[in-house]
């Protein structure tokens, strides 16, 4: 599992960087973060899942060791991991000592212990016998039971993904980061995905072009356009024709349906509308702070940024339009208490109060009932969107509450597709699920918080398709007065 070493090893990294290694390491510093030991936890644990989930996927790949062929004796092999104590839910290496052809079942040994390995447990393979893994196989196993007088235990097949992973969860209202993971795991790479990482944004992307719409007097309910257009980029260049994941139109749609269901083709056209220039502005007062090229294709998330950034810009929506600049580091203090760092909640007023709620509605619509729809199961006030890259090279999920807003982001360092239909929702989802369990969980017995609109709001009823007032009931649908 990615374990606490990740969360230390990011903040090493940034002391470092800062006050150099002979300052930390000889002289000594006293730091206090952020970050919170049991929401930490969660996004280890929900990384780690997310990732084994897509890896196996992806299919099994064989072993690189085989003890055997080492010239080891399966009997007295032993393993530098094997020295932690196990426990049921352990991530642990078996050698393979048998098959047992009746019932498909795989033998091993985890240090002392004997492990079965049933056919059930390794069935994600799709290999149809044992034989698949030979005597001297040095794999994966999680621990399922444990019976310590019969010194055995029961298994089940894993495979460290080779996929990475990053996620980030900032507090809405000071900024404060609560949690960080760089990573599947530090020990592998000291890259930081989460900080370092530029990566293309996908439709993650859209709600910056949607929060430029309706912050100059489009609504929910506005009238967008969904059919084949190509635009002129200039002189010996192919006319830009963007095209939609599915690859229909629906012709007129309204501005809610374009963004719960990701419509590519009418956020183009409002990014026309409204002039690319425009937009950049938004996603700089929101602090994008990577270089966005001015082309229709931003949009669609053409450009590169950070999870933090792209997190970091997400808390306005819920903040009433307020964005707290982003910090993992509360104070450092040197061996005789002298002050040497410390920050403060720095808040910075991006957009407008009744427009950033517009768009918290309408990324809670995304949740309810469009491409993240699965996240309405966790039944708490949520909002977020899904980005997808062209190839499925990059699976994103940003989502937040009224109190704190997680970004999440998968792909390989190398861009690579992650394989046929690893969407955002697919991808990056289940794991921003996983860590909104663990935290809603803590927090239910304090009461559900509430997405609350500033005064000028004002509901109407419309129809959902057309977004047409009606006097029969129909949706209600924030409008900013």
């Amino acid at each position: 599992m990615v374990g606490h070493h990740d969360r230390d090893g990011v903040l090493r990294q940034h002391l470092e960087e800062r006050y150099g290694a002979r300052q930390l390491y000889e002289n000594g510093l006293t730091v206090r973060t952020s970050l919170d030991l049991s929401m930490q936890q969660a996004a280890e644990a929900a990384i780690d899942a997310g990732l084994r989930a897509l890896d196996k996927r992806r299919g099994w790949r064989k072993p690189a060791r085989n003890v055997v062929a080492e010239g080891h004796d399966v009997d007295q092999f032993a393993d530098a991991r094997w020295k932690r104590a196990p426990a049921v839910g352990h991530v642990v290496p078996a050698v393979v000592t048998g098959h047992d052809a009746a019932s498909g079942a795989i033998q091993l040994r985890v240090d002392r212990y004997r492990a079965a390995l049933p056919k059930s447990g390794y069935s994600w393979t799709r290999q149809k016998g044992p034989r698949f893994l030979d005597p001297g196989a040095l794999v994966d196993v999680r621990i399922r039971s444990i019976d310590e007088p019969a010194a055995s235990m029961t298994v089940s097949l894993e495979q460290t993904p080779i996929v990475e992973g990053a996620l980030v969860a900032i507090d809405n209202h000071t900024g404060q980061v609560r949690a960080m993971v760089g990573g599947f795991s530090f020990e592998r790479s000291k890259f930081n995905r989460a900080v370092q990482a530029h990566r293309q944004l996908g439709s993650t992307f859209k709600p910056i072009v949607f929060t430029a719409a309706v912050d100059r007097g489009y609504t929910p309910a506005s009238t967008l356009v969904d059919t084949p257009v190509a635009f002129d980029v200039g002189p010996r260049q192919p006319p830009y024709a963007p095209q939609n994941y599915d690859h229909t139109f629906k012709g007129p749609i309204t501005l809610r349906y374009a963004l719960e269901q990701s419509r590519n083709v009418p956020t183009v056209r409002l990014v026309d509308e409204l002039g690319v220039h425009v937009v950049i502005d938004y996603a700089r007062r929101l602090g994008i702070t990577s270089p966005l090229p001015p082309y229709l294709s931003l949009a669609l998330g053409s450009a590169e940024a950070t999870l933090l950034e792209i997190t970091s810009a997400y808390t306005a929506f819920p903040n009433q339009g307020v964005r707290m600049r982003p910090y993992t580091t509360l104070q450092v203090l040197d061996r005789e208490g002298n002050l040497l760092e410390e920050n403060r909640p720095e808040p910075r007023e991006a957009i407008r109060a009744d427009t950033a709620f517009v768009i918290t509605n309408l990324l809670r619509g995304v949740t309810l009932r469009g491409t993240a729809a699965a996240a309405s199961a966790l039944d708490w006030p949520v909002a977020g969107k899904t980005g997808t890259m062209d190839d499925y090279t990059d699976a994103w999920f940003i989502g937040f509450d009224p109190d704190i807003t997680v970004g999440v982001w998968v792909g390989y360092d190398e861009k690579k597709p992650l394989g046929r239909g690893e969407t955002g929702a697919q991808a990056a989802l289940p794991i921003w699920v996983d860590f909104m369990k663990a935290y809603i969980e803590k927090r239910r017995g304090t009461g559900i918080p509430e997405f609350s609109p500033p005064g000028n709001i004002v509901f109407r009823a419309v129809d959902r398709s057309t977004g047409a007032p009606t006097n029969s009931g129909g949706y209600r649908w924030p409008l900013a007065s």
